[in-house]
């Protein structure tokens, strides 16, 4: 599971920027922002050299994301390139710096459809202008089929860039339509339904197995001469031209790794790749997250399912990392009290952890993003997802530091709280605790609260189907913020006193009721399942905190803001919406969940979203925001071996895109 950052344009405090440039580049809704690795130059050198592998291994699956997330994607992305690059038109006008701008998008969200809100983005220039520019470059350089015109290319693929009607979500969560078929993303094949592809994985499960695989995880689901057959994404399967290239660049890692334990976690992992057994990946994932000890670790596979509309095929993403040893002394401090929050949770006990096994926590620095974690990306997770595994061997958390510190120094001084927050004591406890508070939120929800709880003998892990990722991430939200209030952090010296979890919860009700919205277009619900989540613990608390007058929307000067009336009433509220959402989650309750989710996370209301835009608007930012990667540069002595890696900071955004398509296009546009 993975926490995403709540706001791109931030409420918390920064502190002032230093000499490294953060912000970098802006268009469409989105900035591009820069990170820095530091320490870096402190590592070993055979770290370095475990950084710069892992990180090639990072970026090799680019392409599968890509595929995953559209079947039409590499095409379109290739031509666009193509464009790009050999136009010897006007580049200065309209159509072309808008479709400038539109591959910037693609890049961006690896697809054509808004890595966020889901939604098809359609170009601003036009099918005209388009087609007469593919048709003055070289052909040879086009995602042709066998035989096919440059006119044909384009009569097969414009509708799918230029018809608004067509494809209109990625990932498509309106209750009652079948959202297999209303989907765009690609893990499905043509005329496979969502009552087929449930019926399909359930016949598969043997309620009996205290050790379920997570079925479906690593494969497409088409249908063959009739019959529903899986292709594995493997290297000699689906995809294999990229698993190739990560095996052989894991492979060189398994040389350098940092522990015994590792290498023995890179090995399992090659195996994996090789033959698609999903027991592999379970006993990968147990090795993994046993491996504490070493210096650099690393995220690389088929892990999350939030792209997936029923919640079960992950995308592939990759991360290479080395511990922050001064910041991880934070989240230890909750590792090792792990006992203690599962024994003093107010949940039903039937649904508690009897022990907390193998939970560990730290905060790293993040060295290359790649997949689903670029250039968007999470600023914390917790892995593995299958819930066997977290009740038997537990579970590693990660909190990214040089991330959030970059989304720090990017906030700083830009308006947003002036604008949403009226009351000066409500800014002045953000300005004392914002930081703290919202990193300790991150390491609460990823460290304890996915690793809180325990569900029923014979439940499922898909049990709460489409709604299965709001509702666990509703839950670690809720774990947090409950825990947030706890005099337990104030004894740990994780919070200075018993004021600062106020600025949390603010700033969490503030962005669930209101300034989220920012994110979508008016007249949308919300898709997306942290947005969700948030929206679901914000207008529950709300609604249900109104007889007593806890929370309150006021008015001032004609603009809407929050009002927090009493703070304890509302850690109750957190407490009650908590035991709720973890009875639901441990018994599997799928029409619970679809009540909970569908009442209070999903509608929008259309005056006061009209208002958070247009006051946003007026502050010029962008509202989401990624990043630009790193380049390591290995320097060779004169046998060839790696006696240091050089890490820079200069390279552009398209120039990193365009350089990515290049070095790691392995997959064919067309899979004929």
């Amino acid at each position: 599971m993975t926490v995403a950052l709540c706001m791109g344009s931030g409420i918390k405090a920064a502190a002032p920027a230093d000499d490294f440039e953060y912000n970098n580049e802006r268009f469409a809704d989105l900035q591009m922002l820069r990170y820095k690795v530091h320490g870096f130059e402190q590592l070993t050198v055979k770290q370095k050299t475990l950084v710069y592998y892992l990180s090639e291994a990072a970026l090799c699956g680019r392409d599968i994301l890509f595929d995953q997330n559209g079947a039409y994607n590499l095409r379109i992305r290739k031509m666009l390139e193509t464009v790009y690059t050999d136009f010897n038109g006007n580049r200065q006008s309209d159509d072309f710096k808008a479709m400038e701008v539109y591959l910037k998008r693609v890049w961006f969200s690896n697809g054509i459809h808004h890595h966020y809100g889901c939604e098809k983005f359609v170009p601003g220039f036009s099918e005209a202008f388009f087609r007469s520019a593919l048709k003055g470059v070289d052909s040879n350089k086009l995602p042709l089929r066998k035989g096919q015109t440059v006119d044909q290319l384009c009569d097969e693929v414009f509708p799918v860039m230029f018809d608004p009607t067509l494809m209109t979500m990625r990932v498509n969560q309106k209750d009652g339509e079948d959202l297999i078929k209303t989907s765009a993303s690609n893990y499905y094949g043509p005329g496979v339904t969502q009552a087929e592809a449930e019926a399909f994985y359930e016949a598969q499960k043997d309620t009996i197995d205290p050790e379920p695989v997570m079925y479906g995880l690593n494969s497409r689901l088409i249908k063959k001469h009739g019959k529903l057959t899986e292709q594995r994404w493997t290297a000699g399967g689906l995809y294999g031209q990229a698993i190739s290239k990560i095996v052989y660049w894991l492979k060189k890692a398994a040389t350098v790794a940092d522990t015994p334990q590792q290498k023995d976690v890179i090995n399992e992992l090659i195996k994996f790749y090789k033959t698609g057994d999903l027991r592999t990946f379970d006993s990968y994932s147990i090795l993994w997250l046993k491996d504490t000890e070493g210096m650099v670790d690393f995220t690389n596979g088929f892990i999350e399912s939030y792209g997936d509309p029923l919640g079960l095929k992950a995308s592939w993403e990759g991360l290479a990392n080395f511990k922050d040893l001064d910041a991880t002394k934070r989240t230890e401090k909750l590792s090792t009290n792990a006992q203690w929050f599962e024994d003093n949770s107010p949940v039903d006990p039937r649904f508690k952890k009897d022990e907390c096994k193998g939970i560990s926590a730290k905060v790293i620095t993040a060295a290359m993003l790649g997949g689903d974690l670029y250039p968007s990306t999470a600023i914390g997770i917790n892995l593995p997802n299958s819930n066997w595994i977290r009740k038997q061997h537990g579970s590693k958390s990660v909190t990214i530091g040089n991330l959030t510190d970059a989304y720090n120094k990017a906030a700083h001084g830009n308006g947003f709280n002036d604008e949403f927050i009226c009351d000066p004591t409500v800014k002045d406890l953000i300005d004392k605790y914002g930081d703290v508070c919202d990193d300790l939120h991150t390491d609460l929800h990823e460290c304890l609260g996915h690793g809180s709880g325990k569900v029923l003998e014979g439940v499922s892990d898909d049990a709460l189907k489409s709604y299965g990722s709001t509702i666990e991430e509703a839950r670690a939200d809720l774990f947090a913020l409950y825990y947030l209030g706890d005099p337990k952090l104030v004894e740990l010296g994780l919070t200075p006193n018993m004021d600062a979890y106020k600025s949390q919860y603010y700033y969490q009700m503030m962005n669930g009721l209101m300034t989220q919205l920012v994110r979508i277009e008016p007249g949308k619900d919300l898709e997306e399942a942290h947005m969700r989540d948030r929206a679901l613990i914000a207008n529950w608390a709300f609604e249900h905190g109104k007889a007593n007058n806890v929370c309150e929307l006021i008015k001032k000067d004609g603009k809407t803001y929050l009002q927090i009336n009493d703070y304890d009433a509302l850690r109750q509220l957190f407490k009650e919406l908590l035991i709720e959402v973890q009875r639901v989650k441990s018994e599997g309750d799928v029409e619970g969940a679809r009540q909970l989710v569908e009442t209070y996370g999903v509608k929008v209301d259309p005056e006061l979203h009209k208002e958070v835009l247009s006051r946003y608007e007026a502050l010029n930012l962008a509202p989401y925001k990624g990043f630009i990667n790193p380049v390591y540069t290995p320097v060779l002595d004169a046998k060839g071996k790696i006696q240091d890696v050089k890490v820079s900071y200069t390279e552009g955004y398209a120039e990193q895109m365009l350089r990515y398509s290049h070095d790691y296009g392995f997959l064919p546009f067309i899979n004929e």
